[in-house]
């Protein structure tokens, strides 16, 4: 008897999509569809690749099947070709990443290694939902011949394929992306931690011809060394203690794809040397064997450091390192990206709301004043982590630079003398006047002062200076 139970949201015109989980484990798969179940989404759950052969059998319009590696009966793998162009997340442990990344080239649209973090399984799947629907509209419109599909995918109001910003800097890191993607030029990104680097190595990698291939993410700098050319390069049976079987490693797993080495400036000598070849022969070797294969990978790599400082130290290969960058793209640190900095804040507060299932917050005045002047010296991830903080901690839906508990102050000059102001420019009375716009509907005069730190007299006052009209009171 099959143990597959279907459950429909609670409200259907709020599901987000419909997916089917294959995990045997029951602790994991009741687990997997509480939380699936409170973003909207309508899950059915099975215990094995035969009964989720069953499920399709008997509905095949799912959204997403996310399904364990290892399953008693037939492998997770068996779902990629059950699946027809319904896209598949495998989830898998620590151990058996390797047999993970490589059943992306089968055609798995990502992994997820367990334990997983509940935001990043929701970010993934959310990801793999929004491919799914963006391939078929383009498909759709290709068909149609109504769109160029490919500009269509590239380009958004506010960024570029998934990366948002508008500054000069980030239009240009644009144009740079568009021109190197369609190529097979090894990519050097260079950022601090928190720009986005991966962001910008995804974008490469879906802008190319590779796009249908794998793209492997892999830190540098969260594998111990002792391991890290075995998982890079893959090793034989009995190459060295613990070698109990052969493994395939992770740049033979992105054959036909892109390679992504993340924090590349901290691998090791030995590792770099044998990546070298890789660029130079296309060819890898095995921990422990005397044969070479050949590979077909596109090298992207990102770090912090700086690599030509790190040759002349000889703590990184010269000869690598101008091998890397055939084309350096820089990413801005987000202090030097002006009005981006409230737009991004915007949407990770619109972003972190909808995650919680609340109402969208707003950012007081004195907020997006504080947000400008901070350095944000963890970047973009400072920030997101700064909203979710706030969004938890504010006892109302308005966003106050305590909540975001960064150490800048402006409370104090946020109403300055009409003398200071016209040396500074406007740019706070815009912060103002924004405010109250946005709350005069929901909010008293007293109400805003308060929340503006002012009295009602110079409520009052700017409201006339500024030519915005108090809102008509009923009776």
């Amino acid at each position: 008897m099959s143990q597959s139970t279907t459950v429909q949201g609670k409200v259907q015109d709020k599901v987000q999509g419909k997916i089917l989980i294959v995990e045997d484990e029951e602790i994991i798969r009741s687990s997997l569809r509480r939380l699936l179940e409170r973003q909207g989404y309508s899950v059915t759950e099975t215990g094995s690749v035969y009964e989720a052969e069953d499920s399709l059998l008997k509905d095949d319009s799912y959204d997403l099947i996310i399904s364990d590696l290892r399953l008693p009966g037939k492998p997770g793998t068996e779902m990629i070709n059950l699946a027809g162009t319904i896209p598949v997340l495998i989830m898998t442990s620590y151990a058996s990443l390797n047999s993970a990344v490589s059943t992306m080239k089968q055609g798995a649209v990502d992994y997820i290694a367990k334990p997983f973090d509940h935001a990043e399984m929701l970010e993934r799947v959310a990801e793999a939902i929004k491919k799914k629907d963006t391939l078929a509209q383009d498909i759709s419109e290709n068909q149609n011949g109504t769109t160029d599909v490919k500009q269509a995918a590239l380009s958004s109001d506010a960024g570029f394929s998934g990366i948002l910003g508008q500054c000069d800097g980030m239009n240009l890191l644009f144009r740079q992306i568009q021109k190197v993607a369609p190529t097979d030029a090894t990519v050097l990104i260079q950022g601090e931690s928190g720009t986005g680097k991966e962001l910008v190595a995804r974008a490469l990698h879906e802008n190319s011809r590779r796009a249908k291939g794998p793209m492997i993410s892999v830190n540098c700098a969260a594998i111990p060394e002792t391991l890290i050319e075995s998982e890079l390069f893959g090793h034989e049976k009995g190459s060295f203690t613990g070698a109990n079987a052969a493994r395939t490693g992770l740049i033979e797993a992105a054959n036909g794809g892109t390679l992504f080495l993340d924090e590349i400036g901290e691998l090791p000598l030995e590792a770099q040397a044998r990546l070298l070849r890789v660029l130079q022969e296309g060819e890898i070797r095995r921990v422990g064997s005397v044969q070479s294969q050949s590979v077909d990978v596109r090298l992207i790599a990102a770090t912090h450091r700086n690599l030509k400082q790190l040759s002349s130290q000889n703590e990184f290969r010269e000869d690598l390192y101008y091998r890397l960058k055939v084309v350096e793209l820089r990413i801005p640190p987000l202090r030097e990206r002006g009005g981006d900095i409230l737009m991004l804040a915007e949407r990770l507060l619109e972003k972190t709301c909808k995650k919680m299932d609340l109402e969208v917050f707003s950012l007081a005045p004195e907020t997006m004043a504080a947000m400008s002047q901070y350095q944000w010296p963890g970047n973009v991830r400072e920030m997101e982590h700064a909203i979710e903080r706030a969004v938890i901690l504010s006892e109302d839906n308005i966003i106050t630079p305590e909540h975001l508990d960064i150490e800048v102050r402006v409370k104090q000059v946020l109403f300055r003398t009409d003398a200071e102001e016209s040396q500074d420019g406007l740019t706070l009375e815009d912060y103002f006047q924004r405010f109250v716009l946005e709350h005069q509907d929901q909010m008293t005069e007293t109400e805003l002062a308060q929340k503006l730190g002012i009295s009602r007299k110079t409520l009052w006052e700017r409201r006339q200076r500024l030519g915005i009209p108090r809102k008509k009171t009923t009776t």
